[in-house]
C-alpha cells in the first residue's frame, strides 16, 4: 500500500473534514496503524489544540501527541517566507512527515484550510508540499453557489495544476452539491477528467451544514444557563421570538433554535412546553439576548422540568445575535459524534471506496523530489555515523562544510593540515566550530606517519617505490588521507576542492583498488532537477570508454541508483535512437546495450537512445513505442566524457539543478573527488554520499 495520501481543497468552507474522516475510517479498515499529519495549521492559543487534530486523534484514538501532528502554524510560515526561508519550511515539513511515516503503516496528510489571505500562495504551498512528500492527492471543492461549469472547471484546473507539478491525483470530490444535481455533476466530471481519476459527488447534508449549540455559545461568548449535557444539539433553523406566543409557536420546526430577549418569560416557557409536547417539533435550544435573565420564579420553574434543552444567555441584542448566528461556519469537533458518524456515512455512500483502496494499494510514486532525496541521504548517513577524512583542511569551503556536517551530526570528521594554521583559519573566518568536535591531523607529525609510509612501500615496492619515496609520498595529504581509508582509520575520503581529479584518485587506484569483478572506476552525478532526481554517468573519469567499459559503467550506475532509492531505468545515450543510426559511435553504444542485456537481463535498459526520447514521453513513444525506458529514464549513460561533462554542466547551469557528485563507483572503499569550483553545499552533499557508500549501501 502507498504510504500516504494528501487531502487538499480549492477554497475555504469546502467540507474537507468529511473526506478526512471518511478516509481515516477506510484506512483503519485496511491497515493496523494510521498516522495523521497537518503540515500547516491555523494559529491557535497556546493552551488550545487545533480542532482538526483534536477531532481525528481523539475520535480514532490514534497513538500520537497533538504537537507531533503538525509542522507549522500559519503565522510561522508567513514569517519564514518573509525571511526567504522557503527551503527551511519544506525541509522541516519533510522531517515531521518522515518521523510519522516511520511510526505508522500509512499517513493521512491534510492540507491547509484557506482561512487566511493569499489563496493562490496557499494553493501553491499545498502543491509544493504534496510534490515534495512524493504522495498522491485527493482534491475537494464545494459546489455551493456555483454553476455546473464553475464547479467542474474549478476542479479540472486544480487537477491540472497538481499533475503539471508531477503530483498524482487519485480522487476528485465535488462536495455540497444539491441532491438533484449529484448525477449531473458526477457525469460531467467523469467526462472532463482522465478515465483513471476516481470521482465522488457528495450532496448537501443539513446536519453537517448547521452549527451546534456549543459552536453558537463559543461564537457569542454565551453563558450556558441550563441543559449543558445537550450542548452538542444540532441547530436545524433559527427564528426570533418577538411576536406573541400564540402566533410564534406556529413557526417552530424540528431542531429550531429560539432567539428571544431574556425577559420574555412567555416565549421561554412556551418553547420549553412545545419541546416536550407531542403536538409540536423538538427544539435544539434557546438563546436569551440583551443580557437579561428570567425572574427567579421563572428560573425555579425551569429548574423543575425533567428534560431541559440548552438555554444560553448572551449580552448582545437580538438583532446582533441573530445576524451573528447566521454567519457561523459549522465545524466538526471531537465531542460531536453525530457529525463525525454522519461524515463517515456520507463518504462511504458517495465515494468509490473499493476502487480508492485498490488505487492506494497499487500506487507507486514515479520518482523522488530533490528535497526528499537530500533528506533521505542525510537520515541514512546519520543512521550509522561514519568517519570521513578531508585532506584540504585549510580551505574555507571545507571548514564551512565541516561546520554544517557537525551541526547535523551526520559524520565524524578528520581534517588534514597544520593544526595551528587550521585553528587560526577558523578564528579568522569567525566559524563557530568547536575543534573538540573534530579531529585535526598533520601528516608529517602524526604518530601513524611511519606506519603509513611503510605500508605504502610494501604495497608499491613492486613498482620500484622504496621507503624514502614512500615517505615523500606520504607527506602529500591525498596519499595520507587515502591511506587512512585503506588502513581503516577513516571510512572514506573527500578531496579535490584545491587539487585535480588525478591528484585525488591516483592513490586510490594504486592501493585501494577496484572491487572484485570490477575493471573500471567510473563516476555518477545525482542531478536534482526541479521535480525529480536522475543519475548521470560517467561525467568525470573515463574519456572514451569502449563498449565493454560503457556496459560496466551502466551496470554500476544502475546499482548506485537503486541503492539510493531511485528505480533504475537506463538510457544508453547516443545521437540516434533504436536501429535508425549507423556509425562507429552509435555502434559502440548499441554493443554496450547488448552486453548489459546479456549480463543483467532483468535491468531495464534502452540504447542507443537520444536524450529527448529518453525523457519526453511523447517523443519516446514515437521513436521507441515498445520501450520500458523511453520517456521515463532515470539513469543516463553518456557515450564519452566530453558529452557527459558538458551536458551535466549545461543542465546544472541552465536549469538551476543541484548536481551532487561526482561519486566514484567501483573502488573497494569510498574516495570521492570534488570540483575545484565546488561550493560549501557541494562538499556537504559529497561527504554525505561518501558516508553512505561507507555503510556498504
Amino acid at each position: 500500500m502507498s504510504k500516504a495520501i494528501y487531502i487538499v481543497t480549492t477554497e475555504p468552507n469546502s467540507g474537507k473534514s468529511i473526506v478526512s474522516l471518511g478516509l481515516m475510517q477506510l484506512l483503519l479498515g485496511k491497515t493496523a496503524k494510521v498516522g495523521y499529519f497537518r503540515p500547516i495549521i491555523d494559529d491557535v492559543p497556546n493552551d488550545k489544540i487545533d480542532n482538526h487534530i483534536d477531532t481525528v486523534l481523539s475520535y480514532f484514538n490514534l497513538d500520537m501527541k497533538p504537537i507531533d501532528a503538525y509542522a507549522y502554524t500559519r503565522s510561522q510560515v508567513v514569517q519564514l517566507k518573509n525571511e526567504d526561508k522557503d527551503d527551511e519550511i519544506v525541509g522541516h515539513i519533510i522531517h515531521k512527515y518522515k518521523t510519522i511515516e516511520n511510526r505508522f503503516d500509512f499517513v493521512l496528510v491534510e492540507g491547509t484550510d484557506f482561512s487566511g489571505e493569499g489563496t493562490i500562495i496557499e494553493w501553491d504551498i499545498n502543491v509544493l508540499i504534496a510534490k515534495n512528500l512524493g504522495i498522491p492527492a485527493v482534491i475537494l471543492a464545494s459546489g455551493k453557489n456555483k454553476t455546473l461549469d464553475e464547479l467542474v472547471g474549478n476542479l479540472h484546473m486544480a487537477y491540472d495544476s497538481f499533475v503539471e507539478k508531477g503530483v498524482d491525483v487519485l480522487l476528485i470530490v465535488a462536495n455540497k452539491v444539491l441532491p438533484e444535481n449529484v448525477m449531473i455533476v458526477s457525469n460531467e466530471l467523469k467526462e472532463k477528467l482522465p478515465k483513471d481519476v476516481l470521482v465522488g459527488t457528495i450532496p448537501v447534508n443539513n446536519i453537517l451544514g448547521s452549527p451546534t449549540l456549543k459552536e453558537i455559545a463559543q461564537e457569542l461568548d454565551a453563558n450556558v444557563l441550563f441543559g449543558e449535557d445537550y450542548i452538542n444539539n444540532q441547530v436545524g433553523s433559527f427564528s426570533v421570538g418577538a411576536m406573541q406566543l400564540r402566533n410564534y409557536i406556529t413557526h417552530l420546526k424540528d431542531d429550531s433554535l429560539v432567539i428571544t430577549p431574556g425577559d420574555r418569560a412567555d416565549i421561554i416557557l412556551g418553547a420549553l412546553q412545545a419541546n416536550i409536547s407531542t403536538n409540536y417539533p423538538s427544539l435544539s435550544g434557546i438563546v436569551l439576548t440583551g443580557g437579561l435573565l428570567p425572574e427567579d420564579s421563572i428560573i425555579k420553574l425551569i429548574e423543575g422540568l425533567s428534560d431541559i434543552i440548552p438555554i444560553l444567555s448572551v449580552a448582545r441584542g437580538t438583532f446582533f445575535v441573530t445576524n451573528k448566528i447566521g454567519t457561523i461556519r459549522p465545524r466538526i469537533y471531537a465531542e460531536n459524534k453525530e457529525k463525525i458518524q454522519t461524515s463517515i456515512q456520507e463518504f462511504e455512500k458517495h465515494i468509490p471506496t473499493k476502487e480508492l483502496a485498490e488505487r492506494l494499494i497499487t500506487f507507486k510514486a514515479k520518482g523522488i523530489t530533490p528535497r526528499m532525496f537530500q533528506y533521505n541521504l542525510l537520515q541514512k548517513a546519520k543512521s550509522s555515523k561514519k568517519h570521513i577524512v578531508l585532506p584540504e583542511g585549510l580551505d574555507e569551503r571545507i571548514l564551512l562544510a565541516t561546520k554544517k556536517l557537525i551541526d547535523v551530526d551526520a559524520v565524524r570528521i578528520t581534517l588534514l593540515g597544520n593544526k595551528e594554521q587550521i585553528i587560526s583559519k577558523i578564528t579568522e573566518l569567525d566559524i563557530d566550530l568547536d575543534i573538540n568536535d573534530i579531529n585535526i591531523v598533520d601528516p608529517t607529525n602524526s604518530v601513524d606517519f611511519l606506519d603509513y609510509a611503510t605500508t605504502l612501500y610494501e604495497l608499491r615496492k613492486h613498482k620500484n617505490v622504496n621507503l624514502a619515496m614512500a615517505k615523500d609520498l606520504m607527506e602529500d595529504v591525498s596519499y595520507y588521507g587515502t591511506m587512512m581509508v585503506h588502513k581503516g582509520d577513516a571510512d572514506g575520503m573527500v578531496s579535490g576542492a584545491i587539487h585535480t581529479t588525478q591528484h585525488t584518485i591516483r592513490p586510490a587506484l594504486q592501493f585501494i583498488k577496484t572491487k572484485p569483478g570490477v575493471s573500471i572506476v567510473s563516476s555518477i552525478f545525482f542531478m536534482c532537477l526541479p521535480n525529480r532526481v536522475t543519475v548521470f554517468g560517467d561525467c568525470a573519469i573515463n574519456p572514451n570508454p569502449n563498449s565493454e567499459q560503457l556496459s560496466e559503467i551502466a551496470i554500476s550506475s544502475a546499482a548506485t541508483s537503486a541503492a539510493f532509492g531511485i528505480e533504475p531505468k537506463v538510457a544508453m545515450l547516443s545521437y540516434s535512437s533504436g536501429a535508425s543510426g549507423v556509425g562507429e559511435d552509435v555502434d559502440r553504444v548499441r554493443k554496450a546495450t547488448e552486453i548489459i542485456k546479456e549480463k543483467k537481463p532483468d535491468l531495464k535498459v534502452e540504447g542507443p537512445i537520444q536524450y529527448d526520447a529518453a525523457v519526453d514521453a511523447k517523443v519516446g513513444l514515437s521513436k521507441l513505442p515498445d520501450s520500458e525506458v523511453a520517456g521515463q529514464a532515470s539513469v543516463f549513460i553518456f557515450p564519452d566524457l566530453n558529452t557527459g561533462n558538458n551536458t551535466y554542466k549545461a543542465v546544472q547551469r541552465e536549469t538551476g539543478a543541484l548536481a551532487i557528485g561526482p561519486m566514484l563507483q567501483g573502488l573497494n572503499k569510498p574516495v570521492n573527488d570534488l570540483s575545484r569550483g565546488c561550493t560549501v553545499d557541494d562538499i556537504f552533499n559529497t561527504v554525505i554520499i561518501t558516508a553512505i557508500q561507507a555503510q556498504g549501501f
